[in-house]
């Protein structure tokens, strides 16, 4: 297949998003009036909570076999390299445009965290359609497609949660403090009490020198009777302390949840044959999930461009350096690095030839930010028009970055 009919067949699945984006656009815009930000909420928590986990639950237990598992053990080592690298990478950008402490948890979510789930939700199916497709017939590939592309949304919503959730709170919490350090400090300076201020910080210093003096005195005299608290109360203790670092309702969203149960059905033959098939008793469990499912990708999309929306109206100013270093490395130095990572793991026998399997792991690599870092960001209330800036700029590139990238590893693959 020539590379101007791969490019094509590359270019349709994004103008297709291209154009979906744009109607969510018009639909939030003052004129429509139809997707507002509290319509926007609503339908998010409906594609969160209903949509998103029915098709990721139905086409994992379509196509899960405990055969099939022996070959999708990579998708989670490569998700984490991408995150580890981009992480990496961000921590550079960071140090070389001098970003302001705000930003820096935001830069690191936009270099580490890619679009893992919506994006490929919407181009794989179109790329399936198309005639120049160099993975099959129709069926076959939008039905492993759509499998391979939601263990990738719900593998990635993981390491979102865990890694770039943590990130945002310890950085949003540092510059917190030193911004309230500032202001103690300019009032105090105004105020003309240096001197008071001095002597309580002496006197906190003197005391908690006399605190950690005095307290091994006193522990010193008390008899050496160690407590060694039962395994269950260790656990326990261990266990809230991971759940006070890791907010474990999040890292368990509903997509997740999704994933365990397409696994559970896939992977047992007596559920699978009774839900999945069209001679299945059950299948009528199957034609509903499909029907639920089959909202996602509309309102994904047209979600996103109602809230690219936002960052066209918002007047926060983002360094340009700082917008350029995340189109680099997410257009340019991820996307080369994963073709190298992804091209090694095949030469070494550690991922099967299925050219779908390897164009979705080679695509993780070169597809925009999640939208999820906006939502992070406002938890933390933190730089949030300033991801819409940058979400703005970012997504406006996508559409020619991916579809240079997607038409690049179809030709590698084909």
């Amino acid at each position: 297949m020539g590379v101007l009919e791969l490019f094509v067949t590359a270019c349709v699945p994004v103008f297709n998003m291209l154009l979906v984006t744009g109607v969510g656009s018009f639909l939030a815009t003052d004129f429509a009036g139809i997707l507002s930000k509290e319509a926007r909420k609503h339908l998010n928590n409906i594609v969160f909570y209903v949509f998103n986990p029915s098709l990721v639950a139905i086409y994992l237990a379509k196509t899960i076999t405990m055969e099939s598992l022996a070959k999708l053990w990579f998708m989670p080592v490569n998700i984490l390299l991408a995150f580890s690298f981009g992480l990496l990478f961000g921590w550079i950008l960071i140090h070389v445009t001098s970003a302001p402490a705000k930003l820096r948890g935001l830069i690191l979510g936009c270099c580490s965290a890619g679009n893992l789930g919506n994006i490929f939700l919407i181009i794989i199916p179109s790329i399936c359609k198309e005639k120049g497709s160099p993975f099959g017939a129709h069926d076959v590939c939008q039905t492993y497609g759509l499998a391979y592309s939601s263990l990738s949304m719900a593998i990635g919503a993981v390491f979102l949660w865990s890694i770039i959730y943590n990130i945002v709170r310890i950085t949003s919490n540092v510059t917190e403090g030193d911004d309230d350090a500032q202001t103690n400090q300019a009032k105090a300076l105004t105020s003309g009490d240096v001197t008071e201020i001095v002597s309580e910080e002496s006197h906190s210093i003197s005391n908690h020198g006399m605190n950690e003096s005095t307290l091994p005195l006193i522990s010193s005299n008390i008899p050496g009777t160690k407590y060694k608290a039962p395994f269950s109360e260790r656990a326990m203790k261990c266990l809230s302390s991971v759940s006070a670092t890791v907010d474990l309702k999040k890292l368990f969203a509903p997509s997740t949840i999704a994933v365990v149960v397409g696994f559970i059905i896939g992977g047992t033959p007596l559920i699978r044959n009774a839900i999945i098939g069209d001679g299945a008793p059950l299948r009528v469990l199957q034609e509903s999930a499909e029907l639920i499912g089959g909202g996602a990708i509309p309102s994904v999309t047209l979600i996103m461009g109602a809230n690219l929306l936002s960052g066209i109206r918002g007047g926060s100013s983002v360094p340009p350096s700082v917008i350029a270093g995340i189109m680099v490395v997410r257009y340019i130095l991820l996307p080369l690095l994963g073709t190298a990572l992804v091209k090694g793991a095949v030469r070494l026998g550690l991922i099967q030839p299925d050219p779908l399997y390897q164009f979705i792991l080679h695509l993780q690599y070169a597809v925009p930010p999640a939208m999820n870092i906006g939502t992070i960001m406002q938890l933390f209330g933190v730089g949030e028009s300033e991801c819409s800036v940058i979400f703005v700029w970012v997504y406006a590139l996508a559409s020619i970055a991916v579809t240079i990238w997607s038409a690049f590893f179809m030709w590698t693959l084909s």
